[in-house]
């Protein structure tokens, strides 16, 4: 049985919680939060271990993993006190604003060899991860064209009181938003590796940015943009796509469909040409506990079973989130340059 301690217990710490709970491999043993109300709840509720300190947390508690969903800012020190002690971590995105600070938590570890992972939910959406195999699997031949959009109503009127709105907590649309769409598009067809005609723009904001504008160039030499806008009502809620063309055809893909249109017939994975639409209900991975989305509870399985295992973390690692970092990196200072 996995032991494991959940640090800083607000929406997504309350949620790992019940996630790691319904696994029946793993069990919270521990959890640490400031929020007297909270912890009393685990008190009167539960058997679970209850901490306001996380250095006394790790003195007190034999532990396996650790789930850290603090403020961006405590990430970097939480983190690696964790591996200095041997504890396998997933920390949720973003990961941490230092560029040498991530530097240094990426390379320790590696070094310990520990199950590492940062939280890019949208990379276990089944859609997503078809997304991939067809990319990887060559379905659309040569590549020359791609977009990453993301559109939400996060911040819709003026708010000055929440981590959205504080740079220094990991607030904003690009380090919110653009951070999974700018994932996404290294994860699923290459890494970036320049940006230009950068643009960050306040609607409602005093201090953070609402949308976000860039061109970028990938490993792979194709170009395409990437839009994101968390200041839009027309949305429910957030809606990510990627879209992908190449010579064979083209593939867009969200959180609810994939939709393909081939040139020809592709017998490799049997599709017909034209097009072919999917559904996530018929792509999505089965998972122990659903809560909010299937995504949240296979990340988690999947962290689990790299520990159980001792096998290499391949998806989300610190590594690939320090990618990720790096062309948030790019755009700020490409935008500074535009504006």
């Amino acid at each position: 049985m996995i032991k494991a301690a959940i640090i800083g217990l607000g929406k997504m710490g309350l949620s790992h919680v019940s996630i790691v709970n319904a696994h029946p491999n793993a069990k919270v043993v521990a959890v640490c939060d400031i929020s007297t109300l909270v912890l009393e709840a685990f008190r009167k509720f539960s058997d679970i271990k209850t901490y306001t300190d996380y250095i006394k947390l790790f003195d007190n508690e034999t532990l396996d993993c650790v789930i850290i969903a603090l403020p961006t800012r405590m990430h970097y020190q939480v983190v690696r006190l964790a591996l200095e002690r041997g504890i396998h971590v997933f920390c949720e995105k973003p990961f941490v604003l230092n560029e040498d600070e991530c530097d240094e938590l990426v390379k320790l570890a590696a070094k310990t060899s520990l199950a590492n992972q940062v939280g890019f939910h949208n990379n276990f959406i089944g859609t997503f991860i078809q997304l991939r195999k067809y990319i990887q699997g060559g379905l659309l031949g040569d590549l020359f064209r791609f977009s990453g959009t993301s559109y939400g109503p996060v911040v819709t009127n003026q708010k000055s009181n929440t981590w959205r709105s504080k740079p220094e907590e990991g607030g904003g649309c690009l380090y919110d938003y653009a951070s999974h769409v700018i994932n996404l598009v290294q994860t699923n067809i290459s890494k970036c590796v320049k940006v230009f005609g950068s643009l960050t723009e306040k609607y409602y904001s005093a201090n953070v940015d609402d949308a976000v504008y860039a061109l970028a160039e990938l490993e792979n030499g194709i170009r395409g943009a990437i839009i994101v806008n968390w200041s839009d009502e027309t949305y429910r809620k957030m809606s990510t796509t990627i879209s992908v063309q190449g010579k064979k055809g083209k593939i867009i893909a969200d959180a609810t469909e994939i939709k393909i249109y081939l040139t020809e017939e592709n017998k490799k994975f049997g599709l017909p040409q034209g097009w072919t639409i999917q559904n996530i209900a018929e792509l999505a991975l089965p998972v122990n506990f659903y809560l909010r989305g299937e995504e949240y509870s296979a990340q988690i399985d999947y962290f689990i079973d790299c520990i159980i295992n001792h096998k290499p973390t391949e998806i989300n690692s610190f590594a690939q989130s320090q990618s990720t970092d790096k062309v948030i990196n790019m755009i700020i200072q490409n935008s500074k340059l535009v504006q």
